[in-house]
């Protein structure tokens, strides 16, 4: 199987911050021609900066590899008819996520572009879904990760909120539009016919709650925060040592007796309060607590050894520089060059047949290939690639 499985396939990503632009990342790096339409000054993530990678946002980089970019002033009835146009004569898929009611206004809504292209998959991403009281409100990650739920249970008791420290609920959404576009384009194979594909970050948001919820519907209590730990496994979690944090997955009985005999109490493992998971669950706060008197006494490299010989799972806490150089991540090589070989990015986590999906095309700077797509420089396109720093 070749490692670009979508190359025959053109999407149009009228799309800007993170959730729309990263479903673009993913199809472009299965193959696809991904065309990014940037307003006039450009997606608002060119400027979320400093730091820069190589002249540009490294936020903007990290999403925005294997993409084209063409500039388009949307509230320009001709330059709005040239991306028409475009989308008429090589789009496969149109990927939005613009603000509630904007594509209708500028008909670049699904049932305006299907009704002239029935094969179309149009994606819309929304904030709080397609229908509903909310339907019309703006969001944004945190405030999904905070509405959703997702706070509620990520950090320790009594301590302020905590976002997790990534975009998940954006980075999350982005991947499920891509699992509909993708069933789709499998639907379409077969009958001929597209389709409208709707996600938002709400949705989203509520589908990572998904044990968190069934939880509650079978206590009747709500979930709460347990730091590194999880609320129904016994230990689960990470635990100080003299040097280090070390998570230890103690997940069934077998391996909490291995972790037993390993700090050298094999005596827990047939205490009453320990001897099942339920009951290490009820008594957790008492067995953590014994747990860390042992394991701040020696260094996490020390434990982590002890532990490996005895089959009981552990990783050690890294900083990023620390996962960058591991040997793990060298040997799958997840690190990619760009193809002018100036900065490196993570690629896509998946392979074909041992093959991971190539670092195709560089960033684009804004606009740079308006000229080429839409046959003529759009207004305000402006900025090259040496003028990046100031954006």
């Amino acid at each position: 199987m070749t490692a670009a499985p979508l190359r025959d396939i053109t999407v149009i990503e009228l799309g800007h911050s993170v959730a729309a632009p990263y479903a673009g990342e993913i199809l472009g790096d299965l193959g696809a021609t991904v065309i990014k339409i940037e307003k006039p000054g450009g997606d608002d993530a060119r400027k979320w900066a400093p730091p820069y990678l190589e002249g540009m946002s490294a936020i903007f980089r990290s999403m925005n590899r294997n993409k084209l970019s063409a500039v388009v002033d949307l509230r320009d009835p001709h330059e709005r008819e040239r991306l028409i146009s475009l989308i008429r004569e090589r789009a496969d898929i149109v990927i939005q996520n613009m603000r509630p009611g904007l594509v209708e206004e500028l008909g670049l809504d699904a049932a305006t572009l299907r009704r002239q292209m029935p094969q179309l998959i149009y994606c819309s991403i929304g904030a709080f879904g397609r229908v509903g009281p909310l339907q019309n409100r703006p969001g944004y990650d945190p405030l999904m990760q905070a509405f959703g739920g997702l706070m509620s249970v990520t950090g320790e008791v009594e301590r302020p909120p905590v976002r997790v420290g990534t975009s998940i609920i954006d980075m999350g959404t982005g991947l499920w539009s891509v699992i509909g576009i993708l069933s789709a384009l499998h639907q379409r194979a077969a009958t001929g016919e597209g389709a409208v594909v709707d996600t938002s970050l709400y949705e989203t948001a509520v589908a990572w709650m998904s044990y968190h919820t069934a939880n509650y519907f079978g206590s009747g209590e709500l979930p709460t925060r347990h730091g590194s730990g999880t609320p129904s496994i016994a230990p689960y979690r990470a635990f100080a040592t003299k040097d280090g944090y070390l998570v230890v997955a103690a997940g069934n009985d077998k391996l909490f007796a291995a972790f037993a005999r390993v700090l050298g109490h094999p005596e827990w493992a047939h205490d009453v309060r320990f001897s099942t998971n339920p009951e290490r669950v009820r008594h957790q706060e008492r067995l953590h607590a014994m747990i860390e008197d042992v394991m701040a006494k020696r260094g996490c490299a020390e434990w982590q050894a002890d532990l490996d010989a005895a089959g009981v799972p552990s990783a050690p806490m890294q900083t990023l520089d620390a996962v960058l150089s591991h040997p793990q991540t060298q040997a799958l090589g997840l690190l990619q060059e760009s193809p002018d070989r100036r900065y490196r990015l993570v690629g896509p986590p998946l392979s074909f047949d041992g093959e991971r999906p190539p670092f195709r095309l560089s960033t684009p700077a804004l606009g740079q290939h308006t000229e080429q797509l839409l046959g003529g420089p759009a207004a305000n396109s402006n900025r090259g690639a040496a003028d990046e720093t100031q954006l």
